[in-house]
């Protein structure tokens, strides 16, 4: 039996109106490789390029908009781990609302400033969101201010539902909407507002195996919080499961399925290279969903939700660091020389010979490792799939190298 609805159709509609000027409609576009991979036709639900990078803003503002103006005018408190935060910090800035945000430690820059860009006080506690989390309702209730909690409020939850009525404005056939779990104030919001559209459509839920407490408590039908958290996808690395927000995933939610680490890194960098669009780990696990055939999707229709792209630039360059040697793009060895003058010389005229570009080289003489007259030269070359690092290779030990592809 369902649960009597806290959170209706209706608000999801008024919500829209309060986003009215302030929320993009962002992009849905067809996904062609993908959907020529997978015979159907698959749509991508840009909210990467939504104002402030991220979804999280449609719900912060509307809380805020609903929020009575002698409680805006104590000043909001949030815990996030970088997207509420800003959608908040954009809200307090339009209502001209004090704001202090509680994010944990290891948050990355990129969000942290941004959060401050819009005026809001970045208070950094824990070392996850539940740490934060935990602070910020302490010093809200020690000074008098609101809490604006990221996921569990229906005035937020109201707010992310909008996305649905976008994705069915644009295509009122979809069939399957993939959605990033992490708190489940998303999945929640756009499953009530397409199912009371459309009960036949599928939600399915994605989250990261480091972070997979939803999926464990949605499969038992009861809250089981992870021990910790650890995953890339810092946007959904929640450790705690909120049942009022489990009831309603288990009354709404079709299915959910896990990805690892690595396989959100290939949508990350899948995303980047062949899409154009910069996308965060939380933001790339529908579309990793879909690549490593976590889901049915022969021949339907198909919205991969892109839930936000504030990607930290470290954290993006050693995707694509890895990425690229993942598919021997990239060549990295170690090898040792005799350490006499013109040895290097030889060595770089092997590379050359292969037609390999040498992109950074470190010449080690030091190593206890090394016999008396030897060197260590650590290279990394520009290769153009397997069959030319096996010409590289081949080619070395034709010329009595020892070496190590690293």
């Amino acid at each position: 039996m369902k649960r009597k609805k806290m959170i209706t159709l209706n608000d999801i509609k008024e919500a829209k109106k309060n986003l009215e000027g302030i929320a993009e409609n962002t992009p849905l576009t067809k996904a062609p490789i993908l959907s020529s991979t997978f015979n159907s036709e698959i749509y991508l639900k840009k909210e990467n390029l939504q104002l402030t990078g991220s979804f999280k803003l449609r719900g912060a503002f509307n809380r805020v908009a609903n929020l009575p103006k002698e409680k805006r005018e104590k000043g909001v408190v949030a815990a996030s781990a970088g997207n509420h935060a800003q959608g908040l910090a954009y809200a307090a800035q339009y209502f001209a609302c004090e704001a202090t945000i509680f994010m944990p430690e290891a948050t990355p820059l990129t969000k942290v400033s941004g959060v401050k860009s819009y005026g809001a006080n970045v208070v950094l506690h824990g070392e996850n969101f539940d740490e934060a989390y935990e602070a910020a309702i302490k010093f809200s209730e020690e000074n008098n201010k609101e809490f604006i909690h990221p996921f569990a409020d229906d005035d937020v939850i109201a707010g992310q539902g909008t996305i649905a009525l976008e994705i069915l404005e644009d295509i009122k056939d979809m069939k399957q909407i993939i959605v990033p779990i992490g708190g489940g104030g998303l999945i929640s919001g756009i499953a009530i507002a397409a199912k009371s559209i459309n009960p036949d459509i599928k939600i399915i839920g994605v989250v990261a195996s480091g972070a997979r407490g939803m999926k464990e408590s949605y499969k038992s039908q009861m809250p089981i919080d992870s021990a910790s958290v650890r995953t890339i996808a810092d946007g959904i690395a929640v450790r705690d499961v909120n049942p009022k927000l489990l009831e309603i995933i288990i009354d709404y939610v079709d299915h959910i399925v896990e990805v690892s680490d690595n396989e959100i890194a290939n949508a990350v960098l899948f995303l980047l290279e062949k899409h154009k669009l910069v996308v965060e780990g939380a933001g790339a696990v529908s579309t990793a969903a879909i690549m490593h055939e976590k889901i049915e999707i022969e021949d339907s229709k198909v919205c991969a939700l892109i839930s936000g792209g504030n990607i930290d630039v470290t954290m993006l360059s050693q995707i694509i660091e890895k990425g690229l040697v993942k598919s021997s793009r990239k060549m990295n060895l170690i090898v040792t020389l005799m350490d006499k003058p013109g040895a290097l010389t030889h060595l770089t005229e092997i590379f050359s010979e292969c037609s390999a570009n040498i992109v950074q080289i470190d010449y080690d003489r030091d190593s206890i490792k090394l016999e008396f007259g030897e060197a260590h030269v650590t290279i990394a070359l520009e290769t153009k799939g397997q069959e030319h690092q096996k010409e590289i290779r081949e080619k070395l030990k034709h010329n009595a190298y020892r070496f190590k592809q690293i």
